[in-house]
């Protein structure tokens, strides 16, 4: 597998395995899949609820602890100085690790001043072996650049062919920030898997769309995070490196671009009361 390297030297795989939207009763079975298949970075979240999964199926599969870069996130609920250290702790627990190759902050709403700053202790302290942050958009992004001590390694955003976050990537590789894509595929949308400019393409290389855009985002020198609960998925998203897009695919790639989230906006003040709304609701569970 092929690495990428943080700022601080720690090497990242250049490809991951995600377990957003994967249920706690299939995640521990599809992480040792992934395992199985050749995935060593595994990246989950607290909010995902399947943190204790995740780290039962790293303890099963017997792989040395070290060759697995391990990422979670902090939920914002467990933001603020000395909440999201104890947070960290816990997930930790949760994941039957002593140690995270990876934490980052999942929102930039809320208090992440203070929690950035727990995250620097961890990493201090040697629990943490890199730490960043998820979903920041530039200017919040070089905002904590500016505050801390320690600027995150990692800012990781959403980056796929119809929204390609160009003015965050150039800004995070300004400052040494290496970007990981989530939802590299769009989740599906906007007939990602149909367009004829990526059907040509993989057609040309006779890959999957999947594999092209996942080598797109390599060639980039971006990580991606790929999903899926079934073995023969897995083994073809693994394979990304037995082909070379040409620079007249990447450009053909880069005009698919719309500049516009096939998600959510955090600018959006809707989307700041849904989250609200949404602590709330997990608080009184």
């Amino acid at each position: 597998m092929r690495e990428i390297v943080l700022s601080n030297g720690v090497k990242m795989p250049a490809n991951g395995f995600g377990v957003y939207q994967i249920s706690k009763e299939d995640c521990k079975e599809s992480v040792l899949k992934a395992l199985k298949v050749g995935y060593r970075s595994i990246d989950t979240a607290q909010a995902y609820f399947n943190e204790e999964e995740v780290g039962e199926a790293i303890l099963e599969s017997g792989i040395d602890r070290k060759e697995i870069f391990l990422t979670t996130k902090v939920w914002i609920d467990n933001y603020g100085e000395g909440k999201t250290y104890d947070s960290v702790i816990e997930s930790m627990k949760k994941l039957k690790t002593d140690y995270l190759d990876l934490i980052l902050l999942h929102q930039p709403i809320k208090d992440y001043f203070s929690a950035y700053r727990d995250l620097e202790k961890l990493y201090k302290e040697g629990k943490v072996k890199a730490i960043g942050v998820s979903n920041f958009y530039p200017d919040r992004l070089l905002d904590l650049c500016f505050s801390v001590d320690i600027k995150p390694m990692v800012n990781q955003i959403e980056v796929n062919p119809f929204n390609q976050n160009i003015d965050a990537y150039n800004w995070a590789n300004k400052y040494g920030v290496v970007v990981e894509a989530w939802a590299p595929f769009g989740e599906g949308r906007n007939g990602i898997f149909t367009n004829p400019v990526l059907k040509e393409i993989a057609c040309n290389h006779h890959k999957s769309v999947a594999q092209v855009i996942l080598r797109w985002l390599y060639q980039r020198g971006i990580v991606s995070l790929a999903k899926s609960v079934r073995e023969e998925r897995m083994q073809e998203n693994f394979d990304i490196y037995s082909f070379e897009l040409t620079d007249e695919e990447m450009h053909k790639i880069m005009s698919l671009d719309s500049n516009k989230s096939l998600f959510f906006d955090h600018r959006d003040p809707n989307m700041i009361e849904w989250f609200e709304q949404l602590v709330s609701q997990r608080r009184n569970k």
